[in-house]
């Protein structure tokens, strides 16, 4: 770890962000495929939560949220379904920050946040996987959602997700969703729209939708011929939803 803070960081002020170079601060690493650059929640969590909050991500992965957490001051609880992205997450989370907070991760379910009451979470900020686009544990862990293939499926599992998100939530406060689209055949099927929906009627109302522009992605060159040769473009966005808990909906 050459570094504990990034350089020159600046909150964004639009709706559409993009980061061609991520960080490499702390203990994040850019090779694991799927996870997000830590510039988003770092940005999430300096503009929706306070120092001391309580932040949680039920779909950690590798651990981005939580270190940001940690280097923010923030108190956080994280989950995953596959105890290896937890064992990962913890062994990313040994380093030495001097912010004296709570950063817990565990093996669970986003869609049975069980070991949370109502109301007692300050801000949530998570990256689920957008249907099984990149699959985490190849069909080895039941209720992975990476391994559904269906997008009906899949929405219905996140309106799940949703409802507890809005248990969990304190009033007036924020979640922020990370999430992508993809193509069928060639025909562009909106999965973050559906996403967004489903949240909406959980209850929540949309603050805003940032558009966050995607980089470095490993397959491009062989899906541009592919695009050329049966004409649709790529895909090149992802929608990072920003929702409100608000008190009109109680």
């Amino acid at each position: 770890m050459t570094k504990l803070q990034p350089q020159n960081f600046e909150l964004e002020a639009t709706t559409v962000w993009s980061f061609p170079e991520r960080g490499n601060w702390a203990t994040h690493q850019p090779h694991f495929r799927g996870n997000w650059a830590p510039q988003i929640p770092r940005n999430l969590i300096l503009r929706y939560s306070k120092p001391k909050d309580l932040v949680l991500d039920q779909m950690c992965g590798y651990g981005t949220t939580l270190i940001e957490c940690k280097l923010t001051g923030r108190n956080a609880l994280g989950f995953d379904i596959n105890p290896e992205m937890v064992e990962m997450t913890g062994k990313n989370l040994k380093f030495y920050a001097p912010s004296n907070v709570k950063i817990e991760v565990k093996v669970g379910d986003a869609r049975d946040l069980k070991d949370l009451d109502d109301n007692s979470v300050d801000f949530i900020t998570t990256h689920p996987p957008y249907a099984d686009i990149i699959k985490y544990s190849e069909g080895k862990i039941e209720g992975d959602l990476s391994n559904i293939h269906s997008i009906d499926k899949f929405c219905n599992e996140m309106k799940r997700i949703a409802a507890e998100c809005f248990r969990v939530l304190k009033a007036k406060k924020y979640c922020g969703i990370l999430i992508g689209d993809t193509r069928r055949k060639t025909y562009f099927t909106p999965i973050a729209y559906r996403v967004m929906e489903d949240f909406i009627n959980a209850g929540f109302k949309l603050k805003e939708d940032i558009i966050k522009h995607q980089w470095n992605c490993k397959t491009t060159p062989y899906w541009t011929q592919k695009s050329k040769d049966y004409n649709f473009l790529l895909i090149m966005h992802e929608h990072l939803f920003v929702f409100e808990k608000s008190v009109e909906n109680f």
